[in-house]
């Protein structure tokens, strides 16, 4: 009997194996009779020279074609027979004592619904009885990390004729577009990530510690959600850590106190089935907002709100993101932040001094996912929209995160005071008394559609949204 789907159980999602399936039926359409595609999984990693091992992730072009769990493992794909074969490592009798049954290779064939399944031991004599012209190993660069995919490599392979360039395109790409299967899960962790940030709002107070909402979203993630792991570390800012990008790393671990008057900037995001969500939410950590506060929440909510009403199939992402400064920098005009025209503000890079990051990313299995700059796709350009994760035009089934930010960052700040061609943009005055303050971001997991934007993100996004659900939070019980 093949089971059908997995699941963490009465409550989680379940998850189709046939999503899996589809996938390598998508990869074998787009390659020749003849080759065989051979994937090498993760492996365990050990804490330094200790015999503690870090809970196993899976590698996710692994995930995508099989969702094998377990490390040590080897895939194959007969292009010709659209044929999978799973090859598992042959552990010893003591395993079953410290880690659990030993599962027979006809009971893996059930658990993932992969026709064959032999131990990795067999692996050079299986892919000599299918006779191959060509092995296609997985090599390409991350254009995110600037490591590269880590080919499969197994005694004997130097037996068979190995191309590892013909198959990183082409997998890579298929990952961009999400099957409807892949959208449903996406959807689950995306509204689980969205609940467990609402759970966030309603704990958080001045007098807390950063981790202590860290601690929350956690809970709810794994307890309700049934994810296990989050997706990437979780940014906890409250005050002006919020201006710190990637703050939460373990040199800043969410460890300040929350005071009053403080913004929180709380980047975090759930994982399950190997899919990511990333997801960003603002909020006055006592529930009501400053006029300053909501001065530079409203100039990033109209920088999300306009790539929200124009982001559709056809439209360049960094024409998206230039919409999103333009629709930010009027409103900081409005708010007598800035002054002058906003396209020379453009010109002259005081965008990259307000938000240094690019719009968004494309989102899946990995939280910065695989496909931004493929030799296919536009080039990364150069100035500040280099720091773009990828400059492609949308299509109908990408995700993406939509995540404008305005930040008031000391280094860069004085940059721009010392550097008269940006100086003359800002009301220093007015601007000095932001130093300190942080910054604000907003993040949404959208889903691009034939029709435009289908937001697959729930939390309160407006002033008063956010004040009407704090109202019923720790601040006021």
């Amino acid at each position: 009997m093949m089971i059908e789907a997995w699941s963490m159980g009465p409550g989680t999602l379940e998850v189709p194996l046939s999503l899996f399936a589809k996938n390598r039926e998508r990869l074998a359409e787009k390659l020749q009779n003849g080759q065989v595609v051979v994937l090498q999984g993760g492996d365990d990693i050990s804490h330094y020279d200790t015999d503690i091992q870090y809970v196993f992730r899976q590698e996710a072009y692994f995930t995508w074609v099989c969702a094998v769990r377990e490390p040590g493992c080897y895939f194959a794909l007969d292009v010709k027979t659209k044929k999978a074969y799973l090859f598992v490592p042959r552990l010893p009798e003591e395993y079953e004592v410290w880690m659990g049954k030993l599962l027979t290779c006809s009971e893996f064939k059930k658990i993932y619904g992969i026709e064959e399944v032999h131990y990795v031991d067999e692996l050079q004599a299986v892919l000599k009885s299918l006779n191959p012209d060509t092995l296609l190993t997985l090599r390409g660069p991350n254009t995110d990390s600037g490591l590269t995919a880590k080919e499969a490599v197994f005694e004997g392979i130097d037996e068979f004729k190995v191309d590892n360039e013909i198959l990183f395109p082409v997998i890579a790409e298929l990952r961009v577009v999400k099957t409807p299967q892949e959208i449903e899960v996406m959807r689950y962790v995306c509204k689980v990530s969205s609940d467990a940030h609402k759970q966030v709002m309603l704990y958080a107070r001045p007098g807390l510690m950063e981790y202590q909402c860290e601690s929350v979203f956690l809970d709810h993630c794994y307890r309700v959600g049934g994810c296990r792991h989050v997706s990437y570390t979780c940014i906890c800012g409250s005050g002006n850590n919020g201006a710190t990008l990637h703050y939460g790393h373990a040199a800043a671990p969410n460890a300040k106190m929350i005071h009053d008057g403080d913004m929180c900037l709380f980047d975090m995001g759930g994982n399950y089935a190997g899919y990511a969500a990333d997801i960003t939410c603002s909020f006055p950590a006592n529930g009501k907002f400053t006029d300053d506060q909501k001065l530079i929440y409203e100039a990033v909510l109209a920088a999300r709100d306009a790539v929200v009403r124009e982001a559709k199939p056809g439209v360049l992402w960094s024409d998206m993101h230039l919409t999103a400064n333009r629709a930010m920098l009027e409103h900081l005009k409005k708010g007598n932040l800035l002054k002058g025209d906003v396209e020379m503000m453009i010109k002259n890079g005081v965008n990259g001094i307000l938000q240094p990051h690019g719009l968004g990313h494309l989102l899946g299995l990995d939280v910065h996912d695989v496909g931004g700059y493929l030799p296919h796709c536009p080039p990364r350009l150069a100035g500040p929209l280099g720091r773009l994760r990828t400059a492609r035009g949308l299509q109908a089934g990408m995700i993406l995160t939509i995540e404008p930010g305005c930040y008031f960052i000391n280094r860069l700040l004085d940059g721009a005071l010392n550097n008269p061609d940006q100086a003359q943009f800002f009301n220093w005055e007015r601007v000095d008394k932001f130093r300190g303050f942080g910054g604000v971001r907003i993040e949404d997991d959208v889903l691009i559609t034939d029709k435009g934007v289908d937001n697959l993100t729930f939390v309160p996004r407006t002033v008063a949204e956010i004040e009407d659900f704090m109202a019923n939070g720790a601040n006021f019980k």
